[in-house]
């Protein structure tokens, strides 16, 4: 039984990412508290991000309407030719009436906190994870120069995350839970600049420690190259003589261009991080007073933004209502792709609990995401989809709507034109089912007075053999 006098646990904020309006309308539709997204130029995901000065603009608005907090990233670890245009661009929304502005700027170059807070200093700042704070004494530091949370590093544990609240009282931290990690410190990675010419630091990573590699066995010569040992010189030293093996890696689609790697036993995807999952962890990071959990992934599907926010949502409310973890929610996150998941660095594990060595490429998830419902085209007795991947009669599908989830077999279903079919066929189709009488429940028990938008942002599921 629960003491009257122990004080109630503080949820902490779900923050969401996004990569678009409709990201971010997902994510609110399924209870996150927050979304980020990136500002054009100056932010780590410049692939599929759409939001430009107008999108970001209409966010503001509909997020501060909805009582939601919207971030703008621009977390980029930027050259002088970028320094002189950020103020520019920035100016439209810093300088815009108070309740036109961000919730803060999501920043971690020092230079760019300092102009920030030159020319708008009532502009929250909260510290990227770019800046790699692994101790309390660094967070004081940031303190001191006005920033209102931290980000904290993805390699701290929980002990270690517990000190930072002990020792900086007054500020305010946010903790990673899911999503990709990556191979050097928080994202401070060049691989993908080496091979590509795309600096993961300027927002332009193009994932290379997540490709599939050919390992091939290689020697180095008298010069201190490393060439192939199936075409170099047989009087060459063999990888059986080196003390450590030396090979050349491939990536499958572009033969012919290799790179030296010094590897193991172990296999060829020595830089494929495995994912973080730690909806397990959210009661412990909840009741030591964390201020947000934050979801990766702002490159992902509006269908991975709703399942994590659904899933780590109940995981927060469970958690401030005392109730034990639901190892449902584990099972619940296997339905995405995944690389496999992991802990990360929350608790100590040996090595390989970290690292996918076995394969390269993102499991599929139990479930694969096959349609949208059309909230304005559904009847009382039907539900419309657009259809995204093919399913048919007999499937078990899994329904997803912001005011609960509900599995049912397909009995029935037939085109725009009342026409039965046994099958959807795929992408840019819309096809009719009967309405399952625990949806009709569902719909019954919302607020809402229509079925049109009780079943706004609802997505369908089907379960993969």
């Amino acid at each position: 039984m629960t003491n009257q006098n122990t004080p109630k646990i503080q949820s902490p904020e779900l923050l969401a990412p996004a990569g678009s309006l409709r990201h971010m309308r997902f994510a609110f539709a399924y209870d996150a508290d927050a979304i980020y997204a990136g500002i054009p130029r100056y932010s780590l995901r410049v692939r599929n991000n759409s939001f430009r000065l107008e999108q970001i603009q209409q966010g503001i608005k509909e997020a501060k309407q909805a009582g939601k907090a919207f971030y703008i990233a621009a977390n980029i670890a930027p050259h002088n030719d970028k320094i002189k245009t950020f103020l520019r661009d920035l100016d439209p929304i810093a300088s815009a009436p108070k309740e036109e502005q961000p919730h803060a700027l999501i920043m971690s170059d020092p230079g760019m906190i300092m102009l920030v807070r030159e020319r708008y200093p009532d502009l929250p700042i909260h510290l990227s994870v770019q800046a790699n704070v692994v101790n309390w004494a660094s967070a004081k530091f940031w303190q001191t120069m006005g920033i209102s949370r931290i980000i904290l590093s993805r390699e701290l544990a929980l002990e270690e995350i517990a000190q930072f609240i002990e020792q900086v009282p007054g500020m305010e931290f946010e903790v990673f839970v899911h999503g990709a990690l990556c191979i050097a410190y928080s994202g401070r990675c060049l691989l993908s600049g080496y091979m590509n010419h795309r600096d993961a630091n300027q927002g332009a990573c193009t994932n290379a420690c997540r490709w599939q590699y050919d390992a091939k066995p290689a020697v180095e010569t008298a010069e201190g190259n490393v060439r192939s040992a199936e075409i170099y010189s047989p009087q060459a030293p063999s990888t059986e003589e080196s003390e450590t093996p030396i090979f050349l890696l491939e990536e499958k689609t572009k033969p012919g261009e290799t790179m030296a790697a010094y590897e193991d036993e172990s296999g060829s995807y020595i830089m494929n991080s495995k994912d973080l999952r730690a909806v397990q962890h959210v009661a412990s990071l909840t009741e030591m007073g964390i201020s947000s959990l934050k979801i990766e992934g702002r490159t992902k599907s509006h269908y991975y933004v709703a399942r994590t926010c659904q899933v780590y949502r109940q995981a927060i409310d469970d958690a401030v209502q005392g109730q034990p973890f639901n190892m449902a929610l584990m099972n619940d996150l296997e339905k995405l792709s995944n690389r496999g998941y992991t802990e990360g660095f929350l608790r100590r594990h040996p090595p390989q609990v970290y690292q996918q060595y076995e394969r390269g490429t993102s499991m599929i998830g139990k479930h694969q995401f096959v349609g949208e419902i059309i909230a304005e085209e559904s009847s009382p007795e039907q539900i419309t989809i657009d259809v995204k991947n093919q399913f048919a009669l007999g499937d078990q599908l899994e329904l997803m709507t912001p005011h609960g989830n509900l599995c049912f077999r397909l009995e029935q279903l037939e085109n725009n034109k009342g026409e039965k079919m046994s099958r959807a066929p795929g992408s840019g189709h819309k096809v009719r089912c009967a309405m399952p009488n625990e949806l009709i429940q569902i719909l019954a028990d919302t607020e809402s007075s229509t079925n049109t938008s009780a079943l706004e942002h609802a997505l369908l599921i089907r379960e993969t053999p």
